[in-house]
């Protein structure tokens, strides 16, 4: 599905930022999961609905006893976590937009908190402060190589009469080729999304996923926001 990826809102323009930049960046993990202070909003959850194919889920859960969420019109802040600062911000515009793109008012986290790192208190009361009603959280967890190997057909057979003359091996070889099979590689990224209420300072949704060969940052954070809010709304998070 194509996407805007120019500026939506006040508080960023992502018109400088190429749609290229690599992965590699936001798999420098944070040491550890955001305090509990710093909640985000279900409305955020919004979000996100596309056509995700390479993202699966491993693990999802809801808040019991959540309410359908009416996204549209809420503030929502898009919170990446990563120890490197230019993917983070990349990240954030690029989760901003698809919030904003969805009805949103989408925010980058970054643009409210500066680099305040850990402090949950202060990001809960700075957010509250700018008037936003919730947050989602993407933060990198792990990243593997799945090697695939498909194996080749063999088809010979020892020494007969084929061998006897150049005329009747050349059309005896040409019908016993041997295929080497192949080798494919491909790169998981495993990515944990969380919902916060900042209202009701509540987390609403969970989730871990896994992203089979994402091109480069924007596609693997929208690819992750369009499964996220899929499944949200299958979860009965997002009011129809």
């Amino acid at each position: 599905m194509p996407r805007t990826t120019w500026g939506i809102n006040e508080h960023f323009d992502n018109r400088s930022q190429p749609s290229d930049i690599p992965v590699a960046g936001f798999l420098s993990m944070g040491s550890g999961l955001l305090p509990r202070a710093l909640l985000p909003c279900a409305a955020a959850l919004l979000v996100l609905s596309g056509c995700s194919t390479n993202t699966t889920f491993t693990s999802t859960w809801k808040a019991p006893g959540a309410q359908g969420i009416h996204p549209a019109g809420k503030t929502i802040a898009a919170l990446v976590i990563s120890s490197d600062a230019a993917s983070r911000k990349s990240a954030e515009v690029y989760l901003a937009n698809d919030l904003t793109i969805r009805g949103a008012h989408g925010i980058a986290a970054y643009t409210l908190l500066g680099a305040d790192h850990g402090n949950g208190e202060y990001a809960r009361t700075r957010l509250k402060e700018a008037g936003v009603d919730g947050v989602v959280i993407m933060r990198a967890v792990g990243k593997d190589q799945r090697v695939t190997y498909q194996p080749g057909d063999t088809s010979f057979s020892t020494f007969g009469s084929y061998y006897g003359g150049f005329g009747s091996y050349y059309g005896y070889g040409w019908q016993s080729t041997v295929s080497t099979g192949s080798v494919r590689t491909d790169t998981v990224v495993a990515v944990e999304t969380l919902i916060y209420s900042l209202k009701d300072d509540k987390l609403l949704w969970a989730g871990t996923s896994h992203t089979t060969n994402p091109d480069n940052l924007s596609d693997l954070v929208t690819e992750v926001a369009d499964a996220v809010a899929r499944q949200a709304a299958k979860q009965g998070l997002i009011a129809h």
